[in-house]
């Protein structure tokens, strides 16, 4: 493989016409690093891994390799490589000719392609078909393939745009386990577009988080999943109890009472919520459990309304006795109309401003 790189920088706007797609993107990728971009459709992820690869103009902005500014440059000459969503494999073009296309547009001497294509193939576990063609492979083959295609050309940086959607929920979590390994064992310097949370999280060093071409967070997988720092991340990321209150206690980043009539909670602030302010309390409901308890901090009082078996566990719907709705996953079977108490602990309550809502 190639070197790796020491940093990629860049600050990137794309508008189509009217609209503006990627708003002031700014961001600094360290060499081995693997960062992903993470949001819902349409939120400008794709499209700034596009402008990365060259494929797109920016509207503004630049791209800073090691130093050197790499934007003017045509795509061939940046020395990235490029997995797209639908393999895009050449269908006429048998396992080893669709890998070793790159090297053969390069005019890289007939022994030494056979080598590093034999190379590749042998890395992604496709040694022994060589001499297929795409439609005789299978989903996780095809996306090998193109894996390979991209290895095969040592780039500076991989980049992945929604690889594995395409693939079903067995061959998704394979596939993912193929890609950390190959990050780890090659030194790769990898950015990764998906709207899978989990992808984000198992694969990335660093995520990013976007809506509507803006960034709303970045951070280790850790930060944007325990600590979000605004309700759209919150949302995104799975806290699906969102409760508007009041602070009753706030102050200083930390530990913050709010109420919404019958119902108060203690949680935490990621930023300081005055006494008074308007806020959400979010939670997420598999730090919900069960308790016996007749009262204490953010025991929660209700009946069950709805219940869901999901195999190891129970997702709950339970009517709180405060008039509010809470989703709950919990391990033991309850029937529905079973008076239940739930409890929460305050550090799994992230207390957010009420502003710049999901």
């Amino acid at each position: 493989m190639a070197p790796a790189i020491r940093s990629l920088r860049f600050r990137l706007t794309k508008r189509f016409g009217a609209k503006t797609v990627l708003d002031d993107f700014a961001l600094e990728v360290q060499g081995r690093e693997f960062v992903t971009f993470l949001g819902p459709s349409g939120c400008g992820k794709s499209t700034a891994l596009n402008l990365l690869a060259g494929l797109l103009e920016p509207t503004e902005g630049e791209i800073w390799l090691d130093g050197a500014r790499i934007d003017p440059l045509p795509p061939e000459a940046r020395g990235f490589g490029m997995v797209f969503q639908n393999y895009a494999l050449f269908p006429h073009l048998s396992v080893f000719h669709n890998v070793a296309f790159g090297l053969e547009l390069r005019r890289v001497p007939r022994a030494e392609v056979e080598a590093r294509a034999g190379r590749v193939l042998a890395l992604v576990q496709l040694s022994g078909l060589e001499h297929r063609y795409p439609a005789q492979l299978s989903g996780g083959q095809q996306q090998r393939v193109a894996i390979a295609r991209a290895l095969v050309v040592e780039p500076r940086v991989l980049l992945l745009d929604e690889p594995l959607s395409n693939l079903d929920a067995k061959l998704r979590l394979e596939m993912r386990g193929e890609i950390k390994r190959l990050h780890a064992a090659l030194g790769l310097t990898a950015i990764y577009v998906t709207h899978d949370q989990a992808e984000a999280l198992s694969l990335s060093d660093r995520v990013v988080v976007l809506r509507d071409g803006r960034v709303m967070q970045a951070g280790s997988p850790a930060d944007i999943h325990d600590r979000p720092e605004n309700l759209f991340v919150a949302d995104f990321m799975g806290y699906r109890n969102l409760f508007p209150i009041t602070v009753t206690t706030g102050g200083a980043a930390g530990r913050v009472v709010g109420s919404a009539g019958a119902l108060t909670l203690t949680g935490r602030a990621p930023r300081p919520l005055a006494q008074g302010a308007a806020g959400v309390a979010a939670v997420r409901p598999e730090d919900l459990t069960l308790t016996s308890e007749p009262a204490g901090p953010n025991v929660l009082k209700g009946r069950v309304r709805l219940t869901e078996y999901l195999g190891r566990e129970h997702d709950v719907e339970v009517e709180l006795d405060s008039g509010h709705t809470i989703k709950a996953r919990v391990a033991e079977p309850v029937a529905v109309g079973t008076a239940v108490g739930l409890r929460v602990a305050p550090e799994r309550v992230v207390m957010l401003p009420a502003e710049g809502g999901a």
